[in-house]
């Protein structure tokens, strides 16, 4: 069971959903935010407890990983667009990222 919000209609649909996710940005049909850490350690750990979440969710983002930021892209490539999920996981992220 997917939630599917739409299939790469348009961007205002994703913008109006963005504006509720603080540095999210909308980026070759997917939804990208890169966060900032005090060292590697920290990076690495939100990465293996962002995999958690997202497996969670039946969802794999991209994540590049570097000294002291990690940067995460979501789109469902089911559908080849964005889902409502790409949104969840998203806000999921931020409220982890504020722990």
């Amino acid at each position: 069971f997917r939630r599917v919000l739409f299939r790469s209609r348009t961007e205002a649909e994703a913008g109006r959903l963005l504006e509720r996710l603080e540095g999210w940005e909308l980026s070759g049909g997917r939804i990208a935010k890169t966060y900032t850490f005090k060292d590697y350690y920290q990076a690495t750990a939100f990465v293996n407890a962002t995999a958690w979440i997202s497996h969670r969710e039946d969802h794999h983002p991209d994540i590049v990983l570097g000294y002291n930021r990690c940067r995460v892209e979501y789109v469902t490539h089911a559908i080849n667009g964005l889902s409502e999920n790409d949104f969840i996981c998203a806000a999921k992220l931020d409220r982890l990222f504020e722990l």
